[in-house]
């Protein structure tokens, strides 16, 4: 491990990002501290954890980023679960995405990366899918991780294993430097006292909240509300995602639906009648029959998003502050290559030509 008289590194973010950058950095023999305000808040807690660059459709660098991390995620995986001793739920299920038009169909961003369906192929993948649906692509590269019950737990584990410290009710009121460089946060706890902690390096990873400690990120909140549905398990064998939903099936027959894209709500707390209308009605618009099924958790959550819904990488206009935000819908899929590329740019390990064009791709400054 470090150097005991060192400052530790400071983790701004207890969620999924900021647990995943953690992990990579306490392998990498760091002296590490995590500062969360409240780690039920993180959308890593939230989000249905599909790993879906060519299902989702994205397109340049953002696409390239999203194939790099998914090509990662396996050995990502093993070694969180080597160091939990837990299961993240890693399944490469592949995912549908079906049309009603040929020309919807061939237009379709990731196109090249499918495989095409015709209507009776369809019902063989996804029996009951509504007859409006003509055509699919199926992304078998594609899968997901149980984020919400499984490897949120398993990194957190992961992390205090490899000696990671925790502070938790912490909330990171202001950065503090001296001639654009870090020199430490200052924070209010649970009780409400005022503390300044020191540390020469910290990575931003607040999500959503980034901007309201550093204000001048180009990041803003996207509310998302979802709910599950409980079925029979294997009622559901691949993920489907339509236009404005998607349903995730679990292993135990849980089938998470997501999710409203709220950009107006700011960050308004709660449900609403028209954000759950929105997912039933996307339900019946895809498989009517599964709206006969209980329902058993309705939640929220909201997405940290930039305008070019690309995530914030590397060193910030502050020497000593990294930048791991912004991630935007994408969050659980590039966990594993954004850990991987702070991690290594913190520990001054080569990056290949590919990461490094990433970093720069991706700069908090590019807009």
């Amino acid at each position: 491990m470090g150097d005991v008289n060192e400052k530790p590194l400071l983790i701004l973010g207890g969620g999924l990002m900021g647990l995943a950058i953690a992990h990579d950095l306490a392998q990498r023999g760091k002296r590490v501290e995590v500062l969360s305000r409240s780690r039920s808040e993180a959308a890593g807690f939230v989000a249905a954890g599909m790993l879906a660059p060519h299902a989702e459709g994205l397109q340049g660098n953002l696409l390239n980023l999203g194939q790099f991390s998914l090509q990662r995620q396996p050995k990502w995986i093993e070694s969180i679960e080597t160091n939990s001793k837990m299961s993240c739920g890693h399944r490469t299920c592949g995912i549908i995405v079906p049309f009603e038009n040929q020309k919807d169909f061939e237009t379709y961003p990731t196109y090249e990366f499918g495989e095409k369906l015709r209507r009776t192929e369809l019902l063989k993948e996804v029996p009951g899918l509504s007859e409006k649906w003509i055509l699919g692509l199926l992304f078998k590269q594609d899968g997901q991780i149980d984020n919400r019950r499984l490897l949120m737990r398993a990194l957190e584990k992961a992390c205090v294993t490899l000696g990671v410290h925790f502070q938790e009710g912490v909330e990171v009121i202001e950065i503090i430097q001296d001639s654009k460089k870090f020199n430490g946060v200052k924070i209010k706890d649970i009780n409400g006292n005022i503390n300044f902690l020191e540390s020469k390096e910290a990575v931003l990873c607040c999500g959503a909240w980034s901007k309201q400690i550093f204000k001048t990120l180009p990041i803003f909140p996207v509310k998302g509300q979802m709910l599950s549905i409980q079925g029979p398990k294997q009622v559901l064998k691949r993920i489907v995602f339509g236009p404005g939903i998607y349903l995730v099936p679990r292993d135990d027959g849980l089938i998470i639906v997501g999710a409203t894209s709220e950009r107006e709500a700011g960050f308004q707390k709660g449900l609403t009648p028209k954000g759950q209308n929105h997912l039933r009605e996307g339900i019946e618009s895809l498989i009517p029959e599964l709206n006969q099924l209980p329902h058993m958790e309705r939640w929220w959550g909201f997405r940290p998003c930039t305008p070019d819904e690309g995530p914030l990488l590397g060193m910030s206009s502050i020497n000593g502050l990294w930048l791991a935000t912004g991630h935007h819908r994408n969050g659980v899929l590039l966990a594993a290559i954004t850990s991987e590329l702070i991690g290594k740019s913190i520990c001054s390990t080569p990056l290949s030509n590919e990461e490094r064009s990433f970093l720069s791709q991706f700069r908090w400054d590019r807009f």
